[in-house]
């Protein structure tokens, strides 16, 4: 879902103007008569659930002035832009230093109201990052610092707040790329402990022979090589938390001495002559099914019930699409500053609808690493869905694209809706030829693309009007996006094709071509230079 803008104006016909304006800027708009009722609609809502407010300074009873006062003594923060059809240099400066971001007279003009909103998030969202880099930094996150939009991380953060202020032993489950570990730090900054040390352990990354030396410590001379004393993780994080991520790869050997520590505050440092109180707060993290690894014998029962004394599942990011634009805008923010791409601050509302329609396997980890590649290759001031090759052509919206850009010829199923409501029917198989469903056959009945996939329509030959495909054994629009030799085309050549057809379709009648593609004539022709299909326009 796109940014949601309050605009506040006792105008309706300015309220109607506003409203129209800024659904065509890609954002979602939303209303309100007064000032009193800007208030009301604030504060029933969560402080970051507006990105932008539009005020209005003159209206009856509640003035905008009045709203921004109001503001100041809430914990809303959120960028406004005020409005007047009364400008002064004294108005314009007791607005700004009441809070507002910019100031504008009526009539507002379009363009001047797009700049003064972009600004606006472009800004907002740069002090957000400049905050979540110092408590980065500072490895101070917080439950804060997490974006959490959907209904399902809301409950999840309300069960690591509650557990945070208890000592009772946590384990955090969820698939790879989650966040787990940013969800261990925020129970720490929320807890007694907050001051004290976090130490972090991947047990999936520790040689089977180092793991009880790194845990727990060794002695001088306990063993060949041990040359020096060492302390272990559990010590250091004395008085602190200790995170055990990828828990369920611990050694079985391992997992009774800690259990040990776990019934009695204390451990066994590899050739120590006696044990060691201490005292820590335990996290523990997993991306298994601990249950099945019991199940198995390859983690011990009693130490399952130890562990797994307040479990928190963390969604994957396919489970809380909600929060898919927030996390990318965010993404978007730091890598922009990191690459020095100042100009680069939004995404389209296409692009954001295309990684909301995908399942991310690799959660936000993934995600992040889409939008950091994204930024790369972006030439624009924002993102668009050419910056997402390859989700595109993992959901099948090229060739969807395809499907919309020509007229829909007569006999010919349409798979638009199919491509829309069922994304997973386009999905790559083992041996994909297509990403087209399915295409009609002689004898009226509709063959399947690809080896295994079930027919999706039954088409009666019609009537076809217009011109018709080529007389070969493929429609026009039936796009193989895999060469002779199983390999991915380049987009290039899959572009010179769609032209290629779009030619012979048109009878080449470079306006209908230009068109249909969605490009302009200058464009086309360049293209045709450039793909060698000038002769072929002759």
């Amino acid at each position: 879902m796109s940014e949601r803008i309050l605009v506040v104006d006792d105008d309706p016909i300015q309220r109607r103007l506003l409203e129209n304006a800024i659904s065509k800027f890609g954002f979602t708009p939303f209303c309100a008569e007064n000032g009193q009722q800007a208030l009301d609609i604030l504060t029933k809502n969560k402080p970051d659930h507006f990105a932008l407010m539009v005020l209005d300074l003159v209206m009856p009873d509640l003035d905008g002035m009045g709203v921004l006062d109001a503001l100041h003594k809430t914990d809303i923060k959120l960028p406004v832009i005020v409005q007047t059809a009364h400008g002064g240099i004294d108005t314009a400066v007791n607005a700004m230093r009441a809070g507002a971001f910019d100031f504008v007279i009526k009539p507002i003009s379009p363009e001047r109201l797009q700049i003064a909103i972009r600004n606006a998030l472009k800004v907002n969202a740069l002090e957000e990052e400049i905050t979540r880099i110092r408590a980065t930094e500072k490895k101070r996150y917080t439950f804060d610092t997490i974006i959490a939009a959907s209904p399902s991380m809301t409950r999840v953060l309300t069960l690591g707040e509650r557990a945070a202020k208890s000592q009772i032993p946590i384990l955090i489950e969820g698939e790879s790329g989650v966040g787990k570990e940013l969800f261990a730090q925020s129970i720490q900054a929320a807890s007694e402990r907050s001051k004290k040390p976090f130490v972090t352990v991947n047990c999936g990354a520790i040689p089977d022979n180092l793991v009880e030396s790194i845990l727990f410590g060794h002695e001088k001379g306990a063993f060949t090589g041990a040359g020096d004393k060492h302390t272990g993780k559990f010590l250091e994080a004395n008085g602190g938390t200790l995170f055990l991520d990828e828990v369920g790869e611990l050694p079985l050997e391992t997992q009774v001495k800690l259990l040990r520590a776990l019934q009695e505050g204390e451990i066994d440092p590899v050739g120590a002559t006696k044990p060691i109180k201490i005292d820590f707060r335990l996290i523990s993290a997993t991306n298994q099914d601990l249950i099945r690894c019991v199940q198995e014998g390859k983690f011990r029962e009693d130490l399952y019930y130890r562990l797994n004394v307040f479990p928190i599942r963390i969604p994957p990011l396919r489970d809380r699409k909600e929060d898919i634009p927030a996390l990318a805008k965010n993404f978007l923010t730091r890598f922009a500053a990191e690459e020095g791409r100042k100009g680069l601050s939004n995404i389209t509302p296409e692009a954001l609808q295309l990684l909301q329609s995908y399942d991310w396997p690799g959660n936000i980890r993934q995600l992040e690493n889409t939008i950091f590649r994204a930024v790369v290759l972006c030439d624009g001031d924002q993102l668009t869905i050419d910056e997402f090759p390859q989700i595109a052509t993992q959901l099948g919206t090229l060739t969807k694209s395809i499907v919309e850009a020509r007229a829909p010829l007569e006999g010919v199923p349409d798979f638009s809706e199919t491509l829309t409501t069922n994304p997973a029917a386009v999905s790559p198989s083992p041996h994909p030829t297509a990403y087209m469903p399915s295409v009609p056959e002689a004898n009226g009945t509709t063959a399947s693309a690809h080896t295994g996939t079930q027919p999706i329509a039954q088409t009666q030959p019609q009537a076809q009007s217009g011109r018709q495909p080529a007389a070969n054994s493929e429609l026009w629009g039936f796009l193989k996006l895999l060469d002779e030799d199983g390999n991915l085309k380049q987009l290039s050549a899959l572009e010179a094709e769609i032209i290629a057809y779009a030619l012979e379709h048109h009878d080449h009648r470079m306006s209908a071509v230009a068109r249909s593609l969605g490009i302009g004539r200058s464009t086309l022709y360049r293209k045709l230079k450039e793909y060698g299909l000038e002769e072929a326009q002759e």
